[in-house]
């Protein structure tokens, strides 16, 4: 068998941008169960047949693994507590998240944009996971936009397509660069910067940012939107993404300054000074927000990102 770096294989499944699930199921005393699973599948439409992968390293992993029945819900976007509650939270999670149950008793989270109702149809040992395919008894598609996961972050359709604005005069984007406990900024006369590009209409804003980057000699992965705001005086629509620097070239021309230090940093743009003084308080907690609003003032939105 071939030996692969364990870290830098999850890292390579990871790239794959999938959705977000919470996959239920009752003990064989009745008690509710679920955790969170991006590695939802449909099988078959004759029969109805989908498939979830649970790991053995769940602490309800004898209950999906031998169960006879149970439900998948399809989070939306906005859900990102819910999906946080089913992955790492120790205490009652039902308790702590609006669901229903299904004919079976089986739990199904309110505002998912689609749950299935399901019968084991197989469960097959699979490594450090098994293969639970089940077939569907009942559904609903209520619809929404869902919620997505990539490079161990969760992401936003919804919040993409609004960090670009097609009436806007100029769409701007850039990259908050954490490199490990430091961040990438641009020296200038003026103050430090962090690193923007214009996005062409023919370009979405991760590609604009994807290809900027890579251009400067720098390998990042590219997190969610953190600050989207106008200024009024320019018509200039700035997007700035949260990102994870894995290497970087000294001909980037950016230098690494400390996360503790930006508060006391000058900075070109006031904005960017305020964003970045929020990004150093929101390090120490990892409980990081999002941005909407104008160059002066907007509003403060949770974002569920633990970087």
């Amino acid at each position: 068998m071939t030996a692969f770096d364990p870290r830098a294989l999850r890292s390579a499944f990871g790239r794959f941008m999938t959705g977000v699930t919470v996959v239920t199921a009752r003990t064989a005393d009745g008690t509710p169960v679920g955790f969170t699973a991006n590695s939802f599948t449909s099988v078959s439409m004759d029969p109805p047949l989908l498939l979830v992968c649970p790991g053995k390293f769940l602490s309800t992993y004898d209950t999906f693994a031998t169960c006879t029945a149970f439900a998948i819900s399809i989070l939306a976007e906005g859900q990102e507590n819910t999906a946080t509650t089913f992955a790492s939270f120790k205490g009652d999670r039902f308790a702590a998240v609006p669901h229903t149950l299904d004919a079976r008793g089986i739990p199904l989270i309110d505002g998912a944009i689609a749950t299935f109702s399901c019968t084991t149809h197989s469960a097959t040992a699979a490594g450090d996971h098994t293969i639970l395919i089940g077939e569907v008894t009942d559904f609903t598609s209520p619809g929404g936009r869902g919620l997505g996961y990539a490079n161990g972050q969760f992401f936003s359709l919804g919040l993409e397509r609004s960090a670009r604005d097609p009436s806007a005069k100029v769409n701007l984007c850039g990259a908050v660069l954490r490199y490990m406990d430091r961040v990438l900024l641009e020296q200038t006369d003026q103050g430090y910067r962090l690193p923007l590009f214009r996005t062409p209409d023919r370009m979405g804003l991760r590609d604009t940012l994807a290809a900027g980057l890579a251009a400067r000699h720098v390998a990042a992965d590219l997190g969610p939107v953190y600050s989207v705001y106008e200024d009024a005086a320019t018509g200039e629509h700035f997007a700035w993404l949260l990102a994870k620097v894995s290497a970087v070239e000294p001909t980037s021309g950016l230098v690494a300054v400390p996360i503790d230090d930006l508060p006391g940093l000058r900075f070109a743009s006031a904005p960017v000074g305020r964003m970045m003084a929020r990004f150093a308080a929101e390090s120490r907690t990892r409980d990081f927000t999002l941005y909407l609003g104008d160059a002066d003032r907007g509003e403060i939105h949770a974002l569920q990102e633990r970087g």
